[in-house]
Order: structure tokens, then sequence, then C-alpha cells
């Protein structure tokens, strides 16, 4: 189960070429990140025995680094296919044995995790509408435009601050988005509304994006068109 040529993160930049796909990773689900940047979160911003919490599991990424880094953790998702697909992947033998919980839940309104009790928060939102997740659940924010995800955000800020203990980290990867050829800052807003809310701004990362699909077709309309392609990601980490 050991990730090979592993080396904890020292900088703001970030590259991982190789996917990672050791225990149970894969890049089946659609967006997932990746299974390096979920391992430098949780071995540089919690320690063993920590309650993780990530409350938009997707495929599963924060869980089973979780589980193979020897940290207790809660999963949320709205959509039940993430919940099963996760539950799924959790399936394989540990020499750890922590709690992990996987649940339907929503991310705006985490009503059964009590005030202050999570020591870390690693966690993947969806970009607004860029990728949707389902074919209309209530409350999915990857049905969301721009305006509507970046007022959903905040109360998904609201939360986090509610549960996070004090001097805790809370980790967001969140990417930027292209309309009418221009950018869209999706992940800078997205910052602010938990700087707003009483968060610090404990980093900003810079991760660098590989194996985009479709690379091909936008390539040729980024020459066509006049427009660069977005090939970074944020990794914002906020302390409570």
């Amino acid at each position: 189960m050991a990730t090979e040529e592993f080396e904890l993160e020292t900088n703001t930049v970030w590259s991982f070429p190789k996917r990672g796909k050791w225990a149970t990773h894969d890049a089946k689900y659609r967006g997932n990140f990746s299974p390096y940047v979920a391992k430098n979160i949780i071995l540089r911003y919690s320690q063993p025995n920590d309650l993780v919490l990530d409350q938009f599991v997707g495929g599963g990424t924060t869980l089973i680094e979780c589980k193979l880094n020897n940290r207790n953790a809660i999963g949320i998702d709205i959509n039940q296919i993430a919940v099963d697909l996760t539950k799924l992947k959790l399936n394989f033998e540990c020499e750890y044995q922590n709690k992990i919980k996987v649940e339907l839940g929503n991310a705006c309104d985490l009503k059964d995790i009590k005030d202050e009790s999570i020591d870390l928060i690693c966690t993947h939102p969806p970009y607004a509408d860029i990728i949707k997740y389902s074919d209309g659940i209530d409350g999915d924010l990857s049905q969301l435009k721009y305006k509507d995800f970046i007022v959903a955000m905040e109360q998904v800020a609201k939360e986090c601050y509610r549960v996070l203990k004090k001097d805790k980290f809370c980790a967001i990867v969140m990417g930027d988005t292209r309309k009418h050829g221009m950018v869209q800052p999706l992940g800078f807003e997205v910052m602010q509304r938990f700087i707003q809310t009483g968060f610090k701004q404990k980093e900003i990362i810079i991760k660098e994006q590989h194996n985009c699909k479709a690379t091909g077709f936008w390539k040729t309309n980024s020459k066509k068109y006049n427009f660069l392609l977005l090939a970074h990601e944020y990794i914002f980490v906020f302390k409570k």
C-alpha cells in the first residue's frame, strides 16, 4: 500500500505528472483530485488518529488516504452514487483500524457534525457547473451557475468554520473557469468567502494540471480563438 517515490512537498508549486494509482485510487470518477494532493495535505496538517472531514467526498480520494495514513475520517456527499463508490473503494486491508464513516449529506448544512469537532478539512468541491455530478439532485452545487455557486460556497465556508477546531486547518482545492473567452476567477472568489468567514490564509498553492481530457481539441481552439488553457488549480489552506 505504500506510495512509491513519495516526498512531502516543500514549496507552493505542486506538480504530479503521475496520477497515483496505489491502493484503490484511480481516475474513473470524473474530476477527482490526485492522491498526492490528499496525502500531502493530510501528512502536513494533521496527526495520527486525528479526525478528517471531506464533505465533497466524490470518488473517495481523501478517505482512502486517511485510511492509509492512520487518520479517522468522515466523508459526506449529496450524491448517493459517490457515497456508494467511496464505501466500495474503502474495502481493502490496511494495517490501521481507524474509524472511517461515509454518509449522504449536504456540505452547506453539516447538521450531524458537532461544533469544533474536526481536526482537518481536506476537500475538493465542484467548480460551479463545469462538471454536473447528478441529474438535478436538490442541493447539488455542481448544478449552480457561477454567482449562485459562490453564494452557496459562503455557507460551505461557514459550516467549515463551525465544525473545525481552533488553530486547525481547512484545505480546499479549487480552479477557475472561462466564459466567452474571459477567465472567471472562481478560485479567488471562493478564497475571499472563506476569509470573510473568519479564516486566516495559511497558504496559496499552485497545482499544475496534467493529462486533461480533450487537450488536443482545446489546444487547437486556444490558438484559433486566442485564449490560454487553464493548466493550474489552487490549493487554499486556511487556519481557524
